[in-house]
């Protein structure tokens, strides 16, 4: 039997070599200007070592914020980790030289370049933007430092203005350019056009920042990897500036099987992570969540609990194991007789058709919707298929 996603990958058209696309993952930045979310010096440097370990290429934190965000970043520098730690701030010298205090190698600035930033937020002119990006730049490089250039609200600027600033850091040695949909307003494939408008004069690396204003992120996101980005900026869950970024299982996700992006995340995490940050936060994903979810995994019409007991590959694109969560039955009014019938062999009591039907009979009566969530083991599904197959 050919793989159940042998003829969506048809479709998905895979290159043969498919490239390289990095993970950054900014929790410890962008994750902490969620409303409410605060870590600890203890649980930044918690985060950090399990998002190493995970597998992601960068690791974003702030410490121009605060005093304790500066002491958590010069720790975190000193682990030795695997992951680049990229030390953000504005594209001011003075930001920069708090990264330089920090130990760091890896810098990250940002500044407004669309009018309405230009005008509102930072009231100076095109041409004195023009002068502090690259000013910022090329102090950063005359310390040894790699940087990455944020040009914040870019899917908003002047497109001719957006390329002139994208040059002149591209001439002043910039390491990376990160094109960010802040506000979250651009369609799939305006994100590609904007990207793209890039891509085709600039030869600088390219990640993508984008929120999730209007729930297109994590398409965005891709769509921009598909005009010539190569790293996506995430958080764990998501979490971030008012709706959020890119949630980091979705991506790797993603980046995983349907972009075969030769990555060496431990999926297996993934579940672990998002149940790290509702600890930190107490914000709790929703349940239908991709990935992490508890309903992620969870079957309750009766045709799809027979389908999933024979094959979960019917019902499940991903075995939940892969990324860390559970398989979940759901009795109730939804089960039918095939789902009593399983409900009976749980219990231990002798399958047969009448008294199944009498079973989802009772549970349509009781009119109380959902009764009662199973966790699916492996034990489990063993012995309901064993007893489904005495009671033949």
């Amino acid at each position: 039997m050919k793989d159940p996603n042998h003829y969506a990958d048809l479709y998905n058209a895979y290159d043969e070599t498919p490239r390289k696309i990095s993970v950054l993952d900014s929790t410890l930045r962008e994750g902490e200007q969620h409303p409410g979310v605060s870590f600890t010096n203890k649980q930044r440097i918690q985060i950090a070592w399990m998002l190493d370990y995970f597998g992601v290429d960068q690791i974003e934190i702030s410490p121009v914020v605060s005093p304790d965000h500066k002491d958590a970043t010069k720790t975190i520098i000193k682990q030795g980790l695997r992951a680049d730690i990229v030390s953000h701030g504005r594209a001011l010298t003075e930001d920069i030289d708090i990264s330089l205090a920090c130990d760091a190698k890896w810098v990250a600035a940002y500044l407004g370049i669309s009018d309405v930033h230009l005008k509102d937020k930072l009231r100076i002119t095109k041409e004195q933007a023009l002068e502090r990006a690259v000013n910022t730049v090329s102090y950063a490089k005359e310390h040894g430092l790699k940087i990455r250039f944020t040009v914040e609200d870019g899917s908003r600027a002047d497109p001719e203005f957006l390329i002139s600033v994208c040059k002149a850091i591209s001439e002043a040695g910039v390491d990376r350019i990160s094109l960010p949909d802040t506000v979250g307003i651009m369609r799939p494939v305006g994100m590609y056009n904007f990207v793209k408008n890039v891509r085709s004069i600039i030869d600088t690396p390219l990640d993508v920042h984008v929120h999730n204003d209007i729930g297109f992120a994590l398409a965005n996101a891709f769509s921009a990897c598909e005009a010539g980005v190569d790293q996506i900026h995430t958080t764990i869950d998501g979490i971030g500036e008012r709706t959020g970024i890119p949630s980091l299982a979705e991506v790797a996700v993603a980046l995983t099987y349907l972009y075969k992006s030769p990555n060496d995340f431990r999926l297996d995490m993934l579940a672990d992570l998002s149940r790290l940050i509702e600890q930190y936060t107490t914000i709790k994903p929703y349940d239908s969540k991709p990935i992490v979810g508890t309903s992620a995994y969870k079957h309750k019409a009766g045709t799809h609990l027979a389908a999933i007991l024979k094959n979960p590959a019917a019902y499940e694109p991903i075995p939940p194991r892969i990324v860390g969560n559970h398989r979940t039955i759901v009795f109730g009014e939804l089960a039918g007789k095939t789902g009593a019938g399983y409900l009976m062999s749980l219990l231990g009591i002798k399958q047969d058709n009448e008294t199944a039907k009498k079973v989802a009979a009772g549970l349509k009566n009781l009119r109380m919707g959902d009764v009662l969530d199973i966790p699916l083991e492996d034990r489990l599904e063993r012995k309901i298929i064993n007893d489904e197959k005495r009671s033949k």
